[in-house]
């Protein structure tokens, strides 16, 4: 029975890490696609969230198997809670990726308003956050979890610059309302994937070494210092 436990335990933490790695996959073609404007590329990202989905369902499963049948204790709860939510925050990632690239079939005859926004610099940096804190998962080396909320931070900043901007074009030229308001959305969601991306770091400093740091501010505040530095 132990031996099916650390077996179970074992395919669990594999299946977090290939959902980590599937979504940063997703992310990557979505912010690549959004800065071409890559049509057929965004078809494909939407086509393929069943497969961010159904490994959703297999992880939560396998959740619900473990608890069914063993008692966890310690370190083995630790792995099971948070990979839950990690899955969730996951999950919910792939969702927003989905979300942009439904919208850049409008975006097509803008590729200039797009590259004049630097949207392609936030798009560039929301790559780099995912790729970095699932590393972060696959090595549990939290010394650079204090990059992620950094990283989470700057993106905030960048998209904050860039909606100023867009609400400054959208004052001036009533063509680009449509279009304006899309990129907005878009930014909204970027955002929200910086979010998730932070929360996962908390879980991985909750999974290695125990400690709740959601709302303690312990890296917020350390990240905000050195920023404002």
């Amino acid at each position: 029975m132990e031996r099916h436990f650390e077996l179970e335990l074992d395919k669990l933490n594999k299946r977090i890490i290939k959902m980590g790695n599937l979504v940063a996959s997703q992310i990557h073609q979505t912010m690549y696609a959004l800065t071409q404007c890559d049509t057929e590329l965004a078809l494909e990202i939407i086509e393929n969230d069943t497969k961010v989905d159904e490994l959703d369902v297999k992880i939560d499963k396998l959740c619900q198997r473990i608890f069914a049948l063993t008692q966890p204790v310690a370190t083995d709860l630790r792995l099971i809670m948070a990979a839950l939510k990690m899955n969730n925050d996951m999950e919910r990632m792939g969702d927003l990726a989905v979300n942009i690239a439904s919208k850049i079939e409008g975006l097509n005859d803008y590729k200039e308003i797009i590259n004049e926004l630097k949207i392609d610099e936030v798009a560039a940096m929301t790559e780099v956050i995912v790729k970095d804190v699932i590393n972060i998962l696959n090595t549990k080396n939290i010394v650079f979890i204090r990059d992620i909320f950094e990283a989470s931070i700057a993106i905030k900043e960048k998209i904050r610059i860039i909606s100023d901007m867009i609400i400054e074009e959208m004052i001036h030229k009533s063509d680009v309302i449509v279009v304006a308001t899309n990129l907005m959305i878009i930014l909204t969601q970027i955002e929200r994937i910086a979010g998730y991306s932070q929360n996962i770091a908390e879980s991985i400093v909750f999974l290695v070494e125990g400690r709740v740091v959601k709302h303690s501010g312990l890296f917020k505040d350390m990240a905000s210092e050195e920023h404002s530095g």
